[in-house]
């Protein structure tokens, strides 16, 4: 027998050398043919004489995805789906999966998500089919080693609150107490979750498909995919049109991939491309241990390590620095494992046993090594993707496809019966990757392990990642300043002194850069001088040389932290200077579309619920809708005059003409929402994107008049140039759109700038702004800025569940309305020197009524400021007065702190600053 301690010891004494990242390939054979055949009520195959010619809709894959998904497609009426699946069901990575279910996850969506996934395991099922589905409700038990971790712990509890998931915070002994067989010596805390439990795979799906056939689906095993047809309508739209297998072709209009690891392959059929890599994922399986039974599953997050219950044995697995991946993904692997690579495992091996000793003397009953999908940013493909209409992705599930397949199942179902899920599911939006990325084997590559090696990390508020950077920059990134200085003292000749020292790019101005859809933006500028991001180093791994005085890692490190951050004093100045004086942003990363066309004005009144069709060098702040009113996107629509091309400016159009200027980390999503749009109503437009074209600075605070008066050749006063307006001037020598707005709440332009011309005018800009105090901003300070002043987040605090009514945007809407609704944004303050960063709990009289989306610190104010969405928890409508009445309170991290809510925003309430109006 092998004692887990001995092969700790082997491995440690081994002299085996290190494989690299790229031929750690098992050479366990796969299974070559279909396994064996099995009498089961709900099987059919295309031989049979009434074979299926067409269906509605084709699930691929037999895994947890699939066999939810066709489940909850039959319980909303779709019966005439089928579900293919190219060996037996569970065959591929499902089968060997843990099967953990854990409730609490740091993402309201995604505690929502597993409360259905639970629901229908626990419940729903065996009330349909009078099957137990194998769930085992034994508990969870999340252990701390440090305080941070259990204050991540504590938000959990907090944000579980909301939802009325019960959890404890334990002390050491209190866990002693509860699991005895733990070593507590080194344990900070733990947070216990009595209703987690376990699934087994089998039983889950056998169950699944029983209950989807009874609704009318029909499941079909051991019928491999061989093709997809995809067609082009009237309007060049690609559309699926059938699904061709070894035993006859399906017609529909509809495919959803759910095939795992393999889905990238099912995604090159269609021409669709799925951002997702295969590595191996491993745990073992103890003999039998004394007293281990009816313990809680455990998560040691900080050793990387979990333990699952097994009956009277313990499953241990965990994610690795070194994951193995799959190169070449094999059509012929099921139920089958590959080798364990001891020399990996071993890290989570040691974790074990420090939290449970007896591990040491306890033996290895089998290993588990089978294949998982891995994805950039350890979150699922869903979706219809915008290659082709009707293809839908619900894959790349990052090992928690058992869990989250309940309630993803039943989004996905919603998204192809009605065109878009019920809850806000952006974060696992296929379109949430710019389309440039998800065919990038590097991005994929080096993203999806930096995802894999940090999955048990704390989730701090301002975490970046450091895979796969400087994917998209802008001119302002870092340029080679010599062909610039002539230039500005040209223009500035006697403030050469001043220009000197702005004649840099971002990067040397000591910019710390957030990555944003591929694009690297402006977080705050540090004081001691650049921190320029680095190549990916796999964090060592792989024989990988560490990178050494890594000024962004060892910045980025200090932000690890759930209290205010070292920098907290420049970012405060970041943030007054603009109050107070004049800064410049760089947006450059927005997305900006033309739309033009015969029917571009039917198209901007469908699409935009704000009336846009004023007269052109208007700008008008709009919002999107979904059809079900949902706001899909917050943006500014801006008219043009028809004329000549003037690219990257303006487009030739001799009709109507918008210029859409969208937040770069959305941008993606939206051009598909308009393009969805255009298609399905057949509106004869064009969309073009000159995102890359141009940059984009933006200069806010009350002396942002006076610096761009000396640099632009046009009156910037109120009459000549009021607010949401816009015009084509000359900065400097060059042509720029000057648009008058303020996503900060103060007076401001924005300067959208071709791409060439961009570092001329910064320069001018900067130089001109030298006597007033100029400074660059980034995006922290924008976060800070704009919940001070009340300006909304799509998609933090303005997501598609959310109506503009709901989220007090009514302004945006072609409709004045006192109609009352269920639920609304309330602004919240704290007296209290506190940060908070979102998900904290809102109690009203001591009962919880929703959570902080968005929180931050307002400088000016002087206070931690929030907004959230606020219930009433008898079901009644959310009024002013039931707002007055109540007594507030945000919980976080277990301790209340009192609250005021606010009607209105506490800064500028009658946006005087927008208007250069100071008292």
């Amino acid at each position: 027998m092998a004692f887990i301690g001995s092969a700790v010891r082997r491995i440690s004494l081994s002299l085996r050398p290190p494989l690299s990242p790229l031929c750690r390939i098992s050479a366990r054979a796969y299974s070559s043919e279909p396994t064996t055949e099995k009498s089961v009520p709900y099987e059919k195959t295309l031989k049979q004489e009434d074979g299926i010619s067409s269906a509605d809709a084709v699930v691929i894959g037999g895994g947890s995805l699939g066999c939810q998904t066709v489940y909850h497609l039959a319980k909303m009426g779709m019966t005439n789906v089928v579900l293919l699946e190219r060996d037996r069901l569970t065959a591929g990575t499902t089968w060997h999966t843990a099967g953990l279910l854990w409730q609490l996850r740091p993402s309201d969506v995604e505690i929502e998500l597993l409360a259905h996934t639970r629901n229908v395991i626990s419940k729903d099922l065996e009330e349909e089919t009078g099957l137990h589905t194998g769930w085992i409700q034994n508990g969870g038990l999340f252990i701390a080693s440090n305080k941070q971790r259990l204050d991540e712990y504590k938000r959990l509890m907090s944000l579980g609150k909301v939802y009325g998931i019960e959890s404890h915070v334990l002390s050491p002994a209190e866990t002693k107490d509860l699991y005895p067989l733990m070593n507590v010596d080194d344990l900070y805390g733990t947070l216990y979750v009595p209703k987690d439990g376990t699934m087994d795979p089998a039983g889950t799906c056998t169950t699944l498909t029983r209950a989807a056939s009874a609704r009318g689906a029909t499941v079909i095993e051991n019928c491999p995919v061989t093709g997809i047809q995809v067609k082009s309508d009237d309007l060049g739209v690609k559309r699926v049109k059938a699904v061709e297998t070894r035993h006859g072709t399906i017609e529909t209009p509809c495919v959803v991939n759910c095939a795992g690891v393999w889905a990238t392959k099912l995604g090159e059929m269609a021409g669709v491309k799925v951002p997702l890599i295969a590595m191996h994922h491993a745990y073992v399986v103890t003999e039998r241990i004394e007293g281990i039974q009816n313990m809680p599953n455990v998560r040691d997050h900080d050793a990387s390590v979990y333990l699952r219950l097994q009956g009277d044995a313990l499953s241990v697995g965990g994610y690795e620095q070194n994951p193995i991946f799959w190169e070449e993904v094999s059509d012929k692997f099921a139920f089958s494992l590959f080798d364990l690579d001891w020399d990996v495992f071993m890290q989570n091996i040691e974790g074990a046993i420090n939290r449970v000793p007896i591990l040491e003397q306890t033996g290895i009953k089998s290993t588990v090594c089978g294949p998982e999908s891995f994805t950039a940013d350890h979150k699922p493909l869903m979706g219809e993707a915008p290659e082709v209409r009707g293809y839908f992705l619900g894959c790349g599930f990052n090992s928690a496809g058992m869990m989250l397949g309940g309630g993803c199942g039943r989004e996905l179902a919603h998204w192809i019966i009605h065109g878009r899920p019920e809850k806000d599911m952006y974060g696992y939006d296929i379109r949430r990757f710019h389309h440039s990325l998800t065919d990038n084997n590097r991005w994929i590559r080096e993203r999806s392990h930096e995802s894999y090696a940090k999955n048990y990390s704390v989730v701090f508020p301002f975490d970046e990642p450091l895979a796969s950077r400087n994917m998209r920059r802008d001119p302002f990134h870092k340029v080679d300043i010599s062909n610039e200085i002539s230039f500005a003292l040209f223009y500035f000749p006697s403030r050469s002194n001043c220009v000197l020292s702005h004649l840099q790019a971002l990067t040397e101005q000591g910019c710390v850069f957030q990555e944003r859809h591929g694009w690297e933006r402006p977080g705050w500028f540090n004081k001691d001088g650049a921190a320029p991001v680095k190549d990916y180093d796999y964090y060592g791994a792989y024989d990988t040389p560490k990178n050494a005085n890594y000024k962004y890692n060892e910045l980025l490190g200090k932000e690890y932290t759930f209290s205010f951050p070292p920098h907290h004093d420049v970012i405060k100045n970041e943030c007054l200077t603009c109050r107070n004086g004049v800064a410049v942003f760089n947006m450059s990363y927005f997305g900006k579309f033309f739309l033009t066309g015969p029917d571009a004005k039917k198209a901007a009144d469908w699409l935009f619920t704000a009336d846009v069709n004023k007269k052109p060098g208007s700008t008008v702040y709009t919002c999107m809708l979904n059809k079900r009113g949902g706001s899909e996107a917050d943006l500014t629509v801006s008219r043009l005059e028809p004329g000549a091309a003037n690219l990257p400016l303006s487009p030739e159009s001799d009709g109507d003409t918008y210029y859409l200027a969208i937040g770069g980390g959305v941008a993606e999503h939206n051009w598909n929402h308009i393009s969805t749009v255009l298609q399905d109503q057949g509106f004869r437009c064009q969309l073009a994107d000159h995102s890359e074209d141009m940059g984009m600075i933006s200069i806010q605070g009350p002396k942002s008049r006076a610096v761009l008066q000396e640099v632009l050749d046009t009156d910037l006063s109120n009459e000549a140039f009021p607010f949401s307006t816009h015009k084509v001037v000359n900065a400097a020598g060059h042509q720029v759109r000057a648009m008058r707005l303020s996503f900060v709440g103060e007076l401001g332009w924005e300067l959208h700038i071709p791409k060439d011309s961009c570092m001329p005018v910064y320069n001018a800009v900067m130089a001109a702004g030298a006597k007033h105090g100029i400074i660059n901003s980034g995006y922290r300070a924008i976060d800070s800025l704009s919940i001070e002043k009340g300006y909304r987040h799509w998609h933090a605090d303005l997501r598609p569940d959310d109506t503009p009514l709901e989220a007090g945007l009514a302004f945006t809407c072609k409709l004045k309305s006192t109609i009352p609704f269920q639920g609304k944004i309330v602004c919240f303050t704290i007296d209290e020197k506190m940060p908070m960063f979102g998900l904290e709990a809102i109690f009203r009289n001591g009962v919880p009524v929703g959570h902080l989306r968005r929180s931050d610190y307002g400088f000016y104010i002087d206070k931690t400021i929030g907004y959230g969405y606020i219930r009433n928890p008898d079901g009644g409508v959310v009024s002013a007065d039931f707002i007055r009445s109540g007594e507030f309170t945000l919980e976080r991290m277990g301790v209340t702190y009192k609250a005021k809510a606010h009607l209105k925003t506490p800064f500028d309430s009658e946006n005087k600053r927008v208007k250069g109006i100071y008292d």
